[in-house]
């Protein structure tokens, strides 16, 4: 059976067709810039890549010229071949431990919390009602970001606040990257034939760091929102509260300005002026100050992350993963981070890390023999998560 994998932004919708249970992709591509000037669609078959710029109005426009090229590009003869549309969706609050069928109930209950995810929820609300308008006929099913870490218990996920915030208003540590995770933690259970005890890191431009014991989320560093945990891309990770009421006062700026810069001028681009962890790998390896701070900042708080999930997880582990673009394809931070976890015993070889980079097809071990730990560099695949789970909700109706 053919289904869709859909992941809605405020103005970007991406998506993978996959021909299911071969998990075979049959197109996929991304709709850039949408209700912009500049919007455009990028989309690869096993024939070829196509790339226009078009004008891209709304989320419906980008799911009619889909279907159009789907169509014109013969991959499909009719819509009635898609059977399922699987969308990602950041923020399920506290209701859903799993992908579920919509339903009118369902899309309410993500309108309810908007607000957790204000960039995020409302632009997969429109990517769901494009597709149902569009495919009627396809089952249709959300895929939460947050669904995985629902298994954390009270006593991790909860902030030490008035717990009357809890109760009244919800607040508490959710997590995200949730698909990520789960994929990751499938994929090491079929390598290791067990039901695993992990350390997930997954890094990239966002990052989180994940304890999973017997395939269960324990723990996981983002938190209320994703800019919680170690310090990201352009995200500050965990800071003093204090510091954006001083800065209020000091300066003048609003919350909602601090709150941005919090978000989008932080992190390593804060340090450096740079975010993209390749920039900052040549300006680290032509031995540049800030590039050098930023690296020793970052890799040490993954590897104090990884330390107190270790000690959560009774320093039973049975691998960490790296995953994601950073986590994939970076050696020099894995290579930071896993010369700070000497102490735990863990031992890097120096040159598996270097060779292990998943965008030139190479994934597996790059610990040493002797490690106490086994270290993997796994590629991860948030898209082919939320087919599976797309698929496995389908085959539950028959």
């Amino acid at each position: 059976m053919k289904l869709l994998a859909i992941n809605s932004g405020s103005s970007t919708l991406k998506f993978r067709l996959y021909e299911m249970p071969d998990e075979k992709v049959l197109m996929k591509g991304s709709f850039e810039a949408i209700g912009m000037n500049s919007s455009c669609y990028n989309i690869k078959t096993s024939m070829g890549k196509i790339q226009k710029e078009v004008i891209i109005n709304n989320h419906m426009d980008a799911v009619n010229i889909l279907i159009n090229e789907l169509i014109g590009n013969s991959i499909i003869s009719s819509l009635d071949e898609i059977k399922a549309v699987g969308h990602r969706v950041v923020h399920g609050g506290n209701k859903y431990s799993n992908s579920v069928i919509v339903t009118d109930r369902v899309i309410k209950e993500i309108e309810k919390i908007k607000d957790f995810a204000p960039l995020h929820n409302p632009a997969a609300l429109i990517g769901i009602k494009a597709f149902a308008k569009i495919i009627p006929n396809a089952l249709e099913v959300v895929c939460f970001d947050t669904a995985f870490h629902q298994s954390v218990e009270e006593k991790n996920y909860l902030y030490p606040i008035p717990y009357e915030w809890y109760i009244k208003y919800d607040i508490r540590k959710y997590g995200f990257h949730g698909l990520s995770h789960k994929f990751i933690s499938l994929r090491m259970k079929n390598i290791l034939k067990k039901d695993v005890n992990l350390i997930v890191c997954h890094i990239g431009n966002g990052a989180s760091i994940s304890a999973i014991k017997g395939g269960k989320c324990i723990d996981t560093s983002m938190g209320f929102t994703p800019n919680c945990g170690v310090m990201m891309g352009t995200r500050s990770g965990d800071i003093d509260y204090s510091i954006i009421g001083y800065i209020m006062s000091v300066t003048g700026m609003s919350y909602k300005e601090v709150d941005d810069i919090l978000n989008k001028n932080s992190g390593l681009l804060g340090i450096t002026g740079m975010s993209d962890l390749r920039d900052i790998d040549r300006a680290y390896i032509a031995r540049d100050k800030k590039a050098m701070i930023a690296v020793d900042m970052y890799s040490r708080r993954i590897a104090d992350y990884i330390a107190n999930y270790y000690l959560l997880l009774d320093g039973e582990v049975d691998a960490i993963v790296f995953t994601a673009g950073g986590g994939e394809n970076d050696d020099i931070i894995r290579g930071e981070v896993l010369k700070k976890l000497k102490p735990l015993g863990v031992l890097m070889d120096a040159e598996k890390n270097k060779n292990t980079i998943v965008r030139r097809g190479i994934e597996g071990i790059i610990s040493s023999d002797n490690s106490k730990i086994s270290v993997y560099v796994i590629a991860t695949d948030e898209e082919l998560m939320i087919a599976k789970d797309t698929y496995e909700l389908f085959q539950n109706l028959k």
